[in-house]
């Protein structure tokens, strides 16, 4: 053979593997960017699951009002809420009625993260696109569940924290913690971060933590406890608005002048805002519900056939305190 057409040869060779290499390229992309589900479409009809935690806490209720707005602006989403009433067998038993009704996508609130997790994984098996809202079940969003979107809970307590450290006690005291329910994540987070924020003023000590599970009475009957043993308690901070509430009737029932610190910002006559408006509280810290985001999310996934969305969507809180809340009463 002679080197001209050896040559030619080469090149012929090269040429063919150029275009094999180029055609697997165009098919490893068109698998990347393939749809986050099967069924989508501009002008398509869809049914959107959501099970939420527990209907009967004001947060949750309030989660639901936004997303029913936020959903019912979109007029080819059906929103489906299906009540877990703070039972995790109930809240597992509603997501397989999900699966089995194929809903084109699911949010949850997980009442507690683990007992979740199997049928968060159910639903992602049968190509349902799982969105979890304010808490989270094990695992990695992007992998074992679609996205995550709701606020840094371990960021809120941790201002509350230093706003503690800097502003209640800047010469120090005794504080005290009520938790929220410890088997869920929010609990946890909010738990680590008050303490990691008070940790700037050596001065103050939390002389007492205890879980109350997220509810009134409950928080009531451990901060009174809680005052008994420890009387010079000066501030306490609960994990959630309603725990705040019941903080306060325990500090009125003692003859207490505890500062009270809530989360959630709930608006309403109830709500937290309120509370620091009307001077009962020192402050709380918003915990946004994300429904918007999550709306916008089930947009991109089912509407525009999104190959991606944001795995992890952190969304802002805001500090309520004597300074601005009398103005945010009415919004």
């Amino acid at each position: 053979m002679n080197s001209t057409r050896w040559i030619e040869q080469r090149r012929h060779a090269m040429q063919v593997s150029a275009l094999a290499a180029g055609a697997l390229a165009l098919l490893a992309g068109s698998a990347i960017a393939a749809p986050l589900v099967k069924e989508c479409a501009k002008d398509g009809k869809f049914i959107i699951g959501f099970a939420q935690a527990n209907n009967a806490e004001p947060y949750r209720q309030h989660v639901n009002d936004d997303l029913v707005a936020a959903a019912k602006a979109v007029p080819q989403f059906t929103l489906q809420i299906a009540d877990g009433a703070g039972n995790v067998n109930t809240q597992t038993s509603q997501v397989d009625n999900f699966i089995t009704q194929k809903v084109d996508l699911l949010l949850i609130s997980p009442f507690e993260a683990a007992p979740l997790t199997p049928a968060v994984a159910r639903a992602m098996k049968a190509g349902i696109p799982v969105i979890e809202l304010d808490r989270k079940t094990n695992g990695d969003p992007g992998k074992d569940y679609t996205a995550f979107i709701g606020g840094d809970n371990y960021k809120i307590a941790l201002e509350a924290g230093q706003f503690t450290a800097s502003k209640l006690l800047p010469d120090g005291g005794e504080v005290a913690v009520l938790e929220g329910l410890p088997s869920s994540t929010p609990a946890v987070e909010r738990l680590n971060g008050f303490k990691d924020g008070v940790k700037g003023n050596t001065k103050i000590k939390i002389v007492a933590e205890q879980a109350a599970d997220w509810l009134p009475d409950k928080a009531q009957t451990a901060f009174a406890a809680m005052l008994q043993a420890h009387p010079d308690i000066k501030v306490v901070y609960a994990s959630n608005d309603m725990m705040a509430a019941g903080a306060l009737l325990a500090a009125k029932g003692a003859g207490k002048d505890v500062k009270i610190i809530g989360t959630d910002g709930l608006p309403g006559p109830a709500g937290g805002i309120r509370a620091v408006a009307s001077g009962d509280w020192a402050a709380t810290f918003t915990y946004p519900t994300g429904a918007k985001e999550a709306i916008d999310m089930a947009k991109s996934i089912l509407l525009d056939c999104a190959a991606t969305v944001p795995t992890n969507v952190t969304v802002p809180t805001l500090a309520i305190t004597a300074a601005n809340a009398k103005a945010l009463v009415g919004n």
